[in-house]
């Protein structure tokens, strides 16, 4: 990316699920923005996967997609699962992969050979939605996902549930040890996160979508700014995805209800306040899942349609 050249629109990273595409639902799908609004989208590659799978369970899920200032590499992180074939929700928590998929490119088009990277502790059920944030003053970026782990704070009558663990990395190659990222007692899955004027503002599901923020992205202090978004909007929500808008001061949080209608928008033009509302008008790509959004340029633009291609005015 030219550092001088302006964004222009966003690039929508999703997979659609075993019940939407039972050949090829658990792999990578691409959509772009209608130019700088990033609440109409036209699918690309004709609706068909851009990236699919050749390890591991041969399924992957929750694209997430992230730029290095380190190199002006992009990376897209995925989750090790295919669950059409067996439906065996049960095998994945206690059972499932204990790695994350990794692609990398220079221009969002030409993609590096899969790599597969195992993170999760032996003693880790599964290794769910990681997605990574930038550490500027540490000049490496936090991998973070969810493992089904034994509660470490009881000796007697252990349960199980999904904890947030971070592992350390330049390049995407090379890995620290898992720690522990979000321990709250309970489940909690799809953490993301927006990095905003020096400060950290993490999103995750929980009991309920919730949001926080701290002057420090590893510290275990975050503040509450709101216990529960979703329940105002749709009846059940995950899959967070947070931006910032490219054109002025506001925020897009995207949530997933899923089962039901899919990913449903909601704005805001203040992150502390922790308050969201629903634009009146938008129109997403056909049923996406757990996925990532990012700004892209005017060139990266051109280059993925001209690469991926659409039809004027599908999806939008």
């Amino acid at each position: 990316m030219n550092k001088k050249e302006e964004y222009a629109g966003y690039l929508f990273t999703y997979f659609k699920g075993e019940a939407e595409d039972i050949v090829n639902g658990e792999q990578v799908y691409f959509a772009l923005s209608k130019g700088n609004d990033p609440l109409h989208w036209q699918e690309l590659n004709g609706g068909k996967p851009i990236l699919t799978s050749e390890l591991g369970e041969k399924g992957v899920r929750d694209p997430f997609m992230i730029r290095s200032p380190l190199n002006g590499k992009v990376y897209l992180l995925g989750t090790d699962l295919k669950i059409q074939g067996n439906g065996n929700w049960e095998r994945a928590v206690a059972e499932g992969s204990k790695a994350i998929m990794i692609w990398e490119s220079s221009d969002f088009v030409h993609w590096s050979k899969q790599r597969m990277v195992e993170l999760a502790p032996p003693d880790a059920g599964c290794t769910w939605a990681p997605e990574a944030t930038f550490d500027a003053e540490n000049e490496e970026f936090i991998v973070y996902w969810a493992s089904m782990l034994e509660e470490s704070s009881k000796e007697n009558d252990k349960s199980r549930y999904h904890q947030m663990l971070y592992s350390k990395t330049k390049d995407f190659v090379e890995f620290s040890e898992p720690r522990p990222f979000i321990d709250y007692g309970y489940s909690v899955i799809d953490a993301t996160m927006m990095v905003e004027k020096n400060k950290f503002y993490r999103f995750a599901k929980g009991k309920h979508v919730f949001q926080e923020s701290n002057e420090s992205l590893l510290q275990t202090n975050y503040i509450t700014l709101n216990r529960n978004i979703e329940e105002a909007f749709m009846v059940r929500g995950e899959g967070p995805i947070i931006f910032k808008s490219n054109i002025e001061e506001k925020w897009y949080l995207y949530i997933d209800e899923y089962g039901l209608r899919g990913y449903l928008p909601l704005e805001t033009t203040n992150l502390d306040s922790g308050e969201w509302t629903e634009p009146d008008h938008y129109s997403l790509p056909f049923k996406p899942r757990h996925g990532s959004i990012i700004p892209i340029t005017l060139s990266e633009y051109d280059r993925l349609l001209s690469a991926y291609g659409t039809k004027e005015g599908e999806n939008v």
